[in-house]
């Protein structure tokens, strides 16, 4: 009877002990995702090597004043994510460049891969703020979704030069940021920042985590933020939380339509929702359908130089599908949509991003195909293009391969 006792003993003296490692694990994993990553600049070695992935996508890019192109994604090596995700932990961010607009792209240039195998990088950003310096910005976070997340930048004043000086890795806030910045006609940033409202997923190799703190509930924050910097980037504020019924991820854009009026368009299971603020950004009407038709995926919408408004979004004739990418321009703040410029029709194209030069010339970014083809490929267009609906300008071209990490195309 006393062995029986001291067996039962010693079973939940084990017990307290395992809870009490798994909780300090729990509390170690939360604590990592808070912590600076390297930066890796032109790594050497094999470790990014094309052959090595089995995923690659959700890109962005940003030119400089001189033409060069920088161009993002992430992407996950083959046995490196315990789970053997896509999307998950393994994931590193990288950042590559051209000089030559596009015809030749170099090898990573910039990596942010944690050190962590459980601490993932991803959602990349690229962007040129007014004064020209180049962001780069990823979110951070404990395994696919930990509840909170992080939003992350490095930045560096001359993006001109193949291999720029960077700054440290800064956390700015809470949450992920899937689109550009807006710059506002008073001289704010608009950050689109937000804290999914899916249930954070939050696992060590193939076995839950659920001792306490290992989730993070971040209920403040749910919604599709806005996060203003007045002081060129040096530091942010909430300033308001839209809020669009039936989101996910958000994925959401901003702009200032011409009456001053902030328009934000975000991801929803319908499509596209949409909420309007007239106080610079502090309070939003209540989320409604856009009618833009669209299926479950990430759009583009931005401010041209002309003053048009530029939409990159599926157009498929079912309105499910991620195919038939196209791009349309609005003369009237977003009232109604003329052209169609068809980007890529294939299915599983998805995910633009865009940016503007000085001389009206439109570079577009999307994946196609992310665990099989594994491209990223780029559009160079016009205005005059997109309200054509077919390429008429000088040096316009699809279909760009910026990066090839699967088959070779099809004819």
């Amino acid at each position: 009877m006393k062995t029986r006792r001291s067996v039962r003993i010693l079973v939940t003296i084990a017990c307290c002990f395992q809870w009490v490692n798994s909780a300090a694990r729990a509390q170690d994993a939360t604590t990592l995702a808070l912590q600076p990553p390297e930066v890796q600049v032109y790594p050497e070695g094999h470790t990014y090597d094309l052959d090595r992935r089995d995923f690659q996508g959700i890109p962005g890019i940003a030119r400089a004043a001189n033409g060069r192109l920088w161009v993002t994604w992430y992407a996950n090596n083959k046995g490196d994510s315990p789970e053997g995700w896509g999307e998950g932990p393994g994931n590193f961010s990288l950042l590559v460049t051209s000089g030559d607009d596009g015809k030749t792209w170099s090898k990573p240039a910039v990596v942010i891969d944690p050190a962590d195998p459980m601490i993932r990088s991803f959602d990349p950003v690229v962007w040129i703020d007014p004064t020209g310096r180049l962001w780069f910005f990823w979110a951070q976070a404990h395994t696919h979704w930990d509840g909170r997340a992080g939003v992350w930048a490095i930045t560096t004043d001359n993006p001109g030069d193949a291999n720029p000086t960077w700054s440290e890795p800064r956390r700015l806030f809470d949450g992920i940021m899937m689109n550009k910045p807006t710059v506002l006609s008073n001289g704010d940033w608009l950050a689109p920042v937000a804290v999914w409202t899916r249930e954070p997923s939050v696992t060590e190799g193939k076995r839950p985590v659920t001792a306490p703190g290992a989730i993070i509930d971040l209920p403040e924050l749910e919604y599709s933020n806005a996060f203003c910097s007045r002081d060129q980037g040096n530091t942010w504020q909430l300033l308001g939380q839209p809020d669009v019924p039936d989101r996910q991820y958000d994925e959401h854009m901003f702009v200032e339509r011409k009456d001053g009026s902030i328009w934000v368009l975000v991801r929803t299971r319908y499509g596209i929702g949409q909420s309007f603020s007239t106080d610079g950004g502090k309070t939003w009407s209540p989320g409604e359908p856009s009618g833009i038709p669209h299926p479950v995926s990430r759009f583009f919408i931005r401010r041209l130089n002309s003053g048009s408004l530029l939409l990159i979004r599926h157009d498929p004739p079912d309105e499910k599908k991620r195919s038939d990418l196209k791009a349309f321009v609005s003369t009237d703040d977003g009232k109604t949509w003329s052209g169609g410029l068809m980007i890529d029709e294939r299915l599983n194209v998805s995910y633009p991003d865009a940016v503007q030069a000085n001389d009206g010339t439109i570079y577009a970014i999307y994946d196609y195909d992310r665990m099989g083809q594994m491209k990223i490929y780029m559009a160079v267009f016009t205005e005059q293009d997109v309200a054509a609906g077919r390429l008429v300008s000088d040096g316009s071209r699809l279909r760009v391969v910026v990066n090839d990490a699967g088959e070779p195309d099809a004819p």
